[in-house]
């Protein structure tokens, strides 16, 4: 049931992402202060901002906005966190675990989101600079979550048959480990592509996101903070439009660790 739930607003948050790259109601670029703080309804099934730009229009593309950052962000930890991870189970407390390891601990020192807000205000506010930020701390995620789930397959009898064929940690690690810890992975990269929306959206918040106007949905908050008495769905609307992804994301993470682990269904049966 999770599952279908999270599939389904995950689903919603991508259609409306894709959509709007080729088509949204309205222009989220022009200004219409004479339907400024309009209630949903009419015209504007969502209502208008304090600019009078439609909601709905500004959070198909901040959908797109958020989506295409955290998952950029989630490819980049995973590009580079899950060969380090398999290189460091192959090498099973030699000096390169050691090594990748600590600086996985280095980079788990700092809280993560201070972190990511110095490195977008040194390099620029920018959705690319927060992609940026955003993965470099998925890197040392991925690279554990591997790490933890090849070690033990590195005991296994196959892998030792494998070794003794005279194939090399690399291949091993390729052919065999890889396959193996990928149902893993998967999980992973959803519980991190929630967080990193999240990220976006505290980095857009502060002005260090995507720059107007393209709109993004932590943007929006942050513009609507002094209308919520005057004008709440103007706030309403970007929150939910967080949350019930954010929540998509998690059941979906969810449903997919209780269908691919075995052992999981094995006690679950």
């Amino acid at each position: 049931m999770g599952l279908v739930a999270g599939a389904a607003l995950g689903a919603i948050a991508l259609a409306m992402a894709l959509v709007s790259l080729v088509w949204t109601p309205f222009d989220v670029t022009g200004v219409d202060v004479a339907n400024r703080l309009l209630p949903p309804g009419g015209a504007h099934p969502l209502g208008t901002d304090h600019l009078g730009r439609d909601l709905l229009s500004m959070v198909m593309i901040g959908a797109r906005t958020s989506l295409s950052v955290a998952l950029l962000a989630v490819g980049i930890g995973a590009a580079v966190g899950v060969p380090l991870g398999l290189a460091a189970a192959a090498s099973r407390g030699g000096w390169l675990d050691e090594a990748i390891m600590r600086a996985g601990d280095l980079v788990f020192a700092f809280p993560a989101l201070v972190t990511a807000i110095l490195i977008t205000a040194a390099l620029g506010p920018s959705a690319a600079n927060a992609m940026l930020a955003i993965g470099i701390f998925n890197i040392p995620v991925f690279a554990r979550v591997t790490r933890a789930g090849a070690l033990p397959l590195w005991t296994l009898d196959y892998i030792r048959a494998a070794e003794i064929s005279g194939k090399g940690p690399a291949r091993i690690s390729a052919e065999h480990i890889l396959p193996n810890v990928a149902s893993l992975l998967i999980v992973q990269g959803t519980i991190q592509f929630a967080l990193g929306i999240l990220a976006e959206a505290g980095l857009s918040y502060v002005g260090l996101g995507a720059q107007p106007p393209t709109p993004s949905w932590g943007r929006m908050l942050a513009d609507a903070q002094t209308m919520v008495t005057l004008a709440p769905h103007v706030a309403v609307v970007p929150g939910l439009a967080i949350v019930l992804t954010v929540l998509g994301l998690n059941l979906l993470g969810d449903g997919l660790r209780d269908a691919l682990d075995p052992r999981l269904k094995a006690r679950l049966t």
